[in-house]
């Protein structure tokens, strides 16, 4: 299986003995002039999902509890227990969704790929797109036996402050900002701490990487022609970052799915990097 799986194909597929479902949805609460606030999904995972799926809290057990950041990657240990809890073993085959965007689903998938676990998907248009073609859904909750999960960390895909750093101005790297062009610039109150983008870095809002009337990720050859146009397929490595590391694993999915594997998400992303007054920001510019 690619990446990504239909609709059609999860339902004709949700009794698949190997199979693990899970909802990933958390919602951004907005605050007044700052960071989004994170919810959790699961009060409304218990009202209705997609059956035989089960729950995996972003906001709370694949966070780094002791780190001050929220979303944070959480270590081998810690990743390999909550999935094994939840009856994933190294021969599941673990399908993926959220609710509103998929950028949740994709950050759970960016983690699995990250500790070297493969047999991953996302659900293409996610919750939405199941819900609105009336598939079938339940209210009730699995106890599946505890899997054999073990973790095996691909540091590539993990980019942390230092890299990003010494990436600007480096010919080899491309570093690209996922959010919006207006918080790129650094209008309006939505940043992360201080307004503006990383020097040198471009802008590929993840939004526009999916079909607004779908919610299903674009052709594989729009979305390279997407990255392509601030120059990323010309270089070796890619780094994306956003607010909080959520919105950028949209992204690394989209650039996986249009070939480019050479690709880390900036995990602490806009929330440490603004956090740190020595670290430079630039406020206008072109995406």
């Amino acid at each position: 299986m690619g990446p990504l799986v239909e609709t059609d194909w999860l339902e004709k597929n949700l009794g698949e003995a190997k199979l693990r479902i899970f909802d990933t949805t958390a919602f951004l609460v907005p605050q007044s002039g700052g960071p989004y606030l994170a919810e959790s999904g699961l009060e409304e995972f218990q009202k209705q999902h997609i059956p035989n799926a089960g729950f995996l809290d972003l906001t709370e057990e694949l966070s780094d509890p002791s780190h001050p950041l929220p979303f944070m990657m959480p270590g081998e240990r810690q990743f390999s227990e909550v999935v094994a809890a939840k009856g994933v073993s190294n021969d599941s085959f673990v399908v993926l969704y959220s609710a509103g965007s998929m950028m949740w689903s994709t950050r759970v998938w960016w983690m699995f790929r990250a500790f070297g676990f493969d047999r991953v998907a996302v659900l293409d248009g996610g919750w939405n797109k199941w819900h609105g073609e009336g598939r079938p859904v339940s209210s009730k909750e699995i106890t599946p036996e505890s899997g054999a999960f073990t973790a095996q960390v691909r540091v590539e895909l993990i980019a942390g402050k230092d890299e990003v750093r010494e990436a600007i101005g480096d010919d080899r790297f491309c570093t690209v900002y996922a959010l919006s062009s207006e918080v790129y610039r650094g209008e309006g109150n939505r940043h992360s701490g201080r307004p503006g983008h990383i020097p040198g870095s471009k802008n590929v809002d993840h939004q526009d990487l999916v079909d607004p009337d779908t919610g299903t990720f674009l052709e594989p050859g729009r979305l390279k022609e997407r990255f392509a146009g601030v120059g990323a397929f010309e270089k070796e490595r890619i780094i994306l970052y956003c607010g909080g590391g959520i919105a950028s694993t949209l992204g690394a999915m989209a650039l996986f799915l249009a070939g480019h594997e050479g690709t880390a998400v900036y995990d602490g992303s806009m929330r440490e990097w603004s956090g740190d007054p020595a670290l430079p920001l630039v406020v206008g510019g072109e995406p």
